[in-house]
This record gives structure tokens, C-alpha cells and sequence, in this order.
């Protein structure tokens, strides 16, 4: 087993990591920016480095930094939580060639997944649905183009090959504006990921988001740990997950989970990973793979007892999974609100001093939050900080769990958008279970 895992991330996620590693005997290295030498994880890691100022470009996303910190603490690991640098392949590369290894897939997976062109390319050939495309990258050809989005069917979507998070993508529902679309995302896409590659898909107008969550090793052994729905979602970022996603059936799950797990087979994956589909009148379309442990990963542990992150930490030190898939139980239903920094209604960015917190607990709920009284949020962060989890028998326990734990949790000094998140479980047709992606756009503009 690994005996010391330098932390490449910060806030509850590093948090998180550390707790892992110290249930394991692992010793840690928190790392940190000048912004960050209060966070809790730092204050309780066996050691710590500050490796540069607030802005991210010159601390959290700065390789050397990271990887001198590794050496002069003599860590053998890197865990690089989600977000930053978690699924940047050279960095991956860097750590490993630099003689330390990186909890995760390896740099080649990364490199190939993260390109949505190839992944998309790589699943069809391992037997997972995608949605209907132009199965590569966009020519320069315009003729070419209009039969291509004519065959496809409109509306269609446009999208960067190194694109994510809900950025670098355009929908488009007539033919004329076609070819416009496909210049404006290609100049979006190289100023944004420096990559200009686009293709194009079919515009599934009403879907859900539905994820399956799987576990790989080295040996050649794979699992999955069931689907979460993320469709609760304001410009295509999450706001509420859940465990297991509302009416997908046992039957629907093992297939689906099935062929994640060949997939991962085929292209040797290594450690946690997330296949993301939109889901449409009872069909799966693969959309892309995230290659990290995810920031809804709770609610998937809730309902299966398995921990995601100590499996990462075994399985990057070399270890064969301990679970098979009949091992893999789902018990109850499980529900996480994102607690964000910000105004409740603008969802303008509120960072400042925490003068009072107070964590909400009682039966089946999990709090995930590096949040003390005293501490400041810096304003040079994502925004994100308390995931608020309830678990319950079923999903109506859980959603009344959740209800009584928002009205329990205090965050003084800032604005949350706990009110938006006490309104959203309480909604008749998020009650009723399965709405779309577009659901929240559509009900705050009402």
C-alpha cells in the first residue's frame, strides 16, 4: 500500500481524499496556494507546501510546483481529486515519468477519452450507444456538412472535440444557420481548449442525463456501481444528483452496466471513471467519459456501502479489485444538493467571511464540506462549497431527509443558494421523478 499521497486539489474534495488516507495509514501532503493555508485539509494534513499565489494558473494548475512539492516531501502518490488538473493527460504523464504515480487512468485513456471525437469513436467500437453523428470531426467541405446535419436530422448540435462542462457547444434548428454555427464554435473552441476540432450530433430535445459509475484494475477486472441521474441542471452544470435515477429498471441497469464495463475492458482502463448518456424515451446515448472520480461519487457510495476514493487509492497502488459485480448491492435511494457560494437568485458569485456554521445531521445524512466558522471563501474559486447528501429507503425518504437537513444548515457571512435547493425538492414534478435536462432553465425563467 501507498505510504504518503500528496493532495493536488483543495476544498471539500481534498478534504475527502485526506480522510480516505487517513482511515487507510496513509500519510498526506496538502498542497496549497497563499489563498488556501486555511483550509481544513491543510490544517490537519501531516504536511503541507504552499506552491503559489491565489490565481490557479500559478498554483493548483501549475505541474512543476506540484510535482517539486512531490519530491521534497518524498510522496509515492498524486491524487488529483476533480476539477484542475485530474484529467490532464500530460500532467498524468509527467507524474508518472517523474517516478510517482497518478491516481487515475493512465495519461494515453485520458488523452483518449478527453477528446470527445475519439471517445465517441473508441465506445462505438466497444458496442455502447452514441447519438446519431457525423462520427468525426467536421471538414471544411460546406456541401459535405449540410448532408451530413441533413442525415443526421435537425436540430443538431455542434460541439468541440476538446470541449466540457457544458462548454463549447451550439444547437442548431434549421439548415441556414448551419454553417455559421460550425465557424462560431470552431473560433470558441480554439480560444477556449486551443483546439478547433467540432462534430455534430443529433439534438435530443427532451432527455435526461444518466450516468453509470465503474471501477477498473489493472488486471483486467471491471465493475459497475449502478447510475445516478444528474438532470437537475442550469447551463449544463449540475445542481442535484441522485442515486439510483428514477424508473430506470433493475434489468435497463445491468445491461447498461454491462457494457460500461466491457468498454472499460477494451480500453484498459484504470480506476474510477463515469460513462455520461442522455436518456430518451427508454435509450441510452453515450455522450462522453470522465476520467476522475466525480463530485456526485456519494450518493453512488450511499446506496452501495462501496468507497470510491480508497478503491482508486488500492487500485493505483496495484491491487485487483476486492468486490465482483454480484457483490454490488443497491440498498435505498440517495439524494446530493450542491451547495453553492452564491446569491440564490442572480447565482452571482458570494465569497467573504463565514461568521457561523452550523452542519445539519440526524439519520441517512452525509455532509462533505470544508467549511468552518472563521473561514473565509476566496473569491478565486468555483463556487462550490457544502454537498449536502441524504440516503433513505426509498426516494420519497430521502427527499424528506433532505428537506429537514436544508432547513438545519446554517452558512452566516455569505449567501448560498440553499433557498433554490429547499424550493427544488419540494417541486411537484422533481417529486414526481424524471424530469429533462432543461427542467430548472425553463422553471427559473417562469
Amino acid at each position: 500500500m501507498l505510504d504518503k499521497i500528496l493532495i493536488a486539489n483543495r476544498g471539500e474534495i481534498a478534504l475527502r481524499v485526506l480522510r480516505a488516507c487517513r482511515e487507510m495509514g496513509i500519510r498526506t501532503v496538502a498542497v496549497h496556494s497563499t489563498a488556501d493555508r486555511d483550509q481544513q485539509h491543510v490544517l490537519l494534513a501531516d504536511e503541507t507546501v504552499c506552491i503559489g499565489p491565489p490565481r490557479s494558473t500559478d498554483s493548483y494548475l501549475n505541474m512543476p510546483a506540484i510535482i517539486s512539492a512531490a519530491e521534497v516531501t518524498d510522496a509515492r502518490a498524486i491524487h488529483p481529486g476533480y476539477g484542475f488538473l485530474s484529467e490532464n493527460a500530460d500532467f498524468a504523464e509527467r507524474v508518472e515519468r517523474s517516478g510517482f504515480i497518478f491516481i487515475g487512468p493512465r495519461a494515453e485513456t485520458i488523452r483518449l477519452m478527453g477528446d470527445k471525437v475519439s471517445a465517441i469513436r473508441a465506445m462505438k467500437e466497444a458496442g455502447v450507444p452514441c447519438v446519431p453523428g457525423s462520427g468525426g470531426p467536421l471538414g471544411d467541405r460546406d456541401k459535405e456538412n449540410l448532408r451530413l446535419a441533413e442525415d443526421i436530422g435537425f436540430p443538431i448540435i455542434i460541439k468541440a472535440a476538446a470541449g466540457g462542462g457544458g462548454r463549447g457547444m451550439r444547437v442548431v434548428h434549421e439548415r441556414g444557420d448551419l454553417l455559421e454555427a460550425i465557424d462560431l464554435t470552431r473560433s470558441e473552441a480554439q480560444s477556449g481548449f486551443g483546439d478547433a476540432t467540432v462534430y455534430m450530433e443529433r439534438y435530443l430535445q427532451n432527455p435526461r442525463h444518466v450516468e453509470v459509475q465503474v471501477l477498473a484494475d489493472q488486471h483486467g477486472h471491471a465493475i459497475h456501481l449502478g447510475e445516478r441521474d444528474c438532470s437537475m441542471q442550469r447551463r449544463h452544470q449540475k445542481v442535484i444528483e441522485e442515486a439510483p435515477a428514477p424508473g430506470i429498471s433493475e434489468e435497463q441497469r445491468q445491461h447498461i452496466g454491462a457494457i460500461c464495463t466491457q468498454a472499460c475492458q477494451r480500453i484498459n482502463y484504470r480506476g474510477a471513471g463515469t460513462f455520461e448518456f442522455l436518456y430518451e424515451d427508454g435509450e441510452f446515448f453515450f455522450i462522453e467519459m470522465n476520467t476522475r472520480v466525480q463530485v456526485e461519487h456519494p450518493v453512488t457510495e450511499m446506496i452501495t456501502g462501496v468507497d470510491i476514493v480508497k478503491e482508486q487509492i488500492r487500485i493505483a497502488a496495484g491491487e485487483e479489485l476486492r468486490y465482483r459485480q454480484e457483490d454490488i448491492v443497491v440498498r435505498g435511494h440517495a439524494v446530493e444538493c450542491r451547495i453553492n457560494a452564491e446569491n440564490p437568485r442572480t447565482f452571482v458569485p458570494s465569497p467573504g467571511h463565514i461568521s457561523h456554521y452550523h452542519a445539519p445531521g440526524g439519520p441517512g445524512i452525509r455532509v462533505d464540506s470544508h467549511l468552518y466558522s472563521g473561514y473565509s471563501v476566496p473569491p478565486y474559486y468555483d463556487s462550490l462549497v457544502c454537498k449536502l447528501i441524504a440516503h433513505g429507503e426509498n426516494r420519497e425518504s430521502a427527499l424528506n431527509r433532505m428537506h429537514t437537513a436544508l432547513g438545519e444548515l446554517v452558512v452566516e457571512g455569505i449567501q448560498t443558494n440553499g433557498a433554490l435547493h429547499q424550493d427544488l425538492v419540494m417541486d411537484e414534478a422533481f417529486r414526481a421523478g424524471g424530469t429533462n435536462i432543461h427542467y430548472l432553465e425553463q422553471k427559473l425563467k417562469s
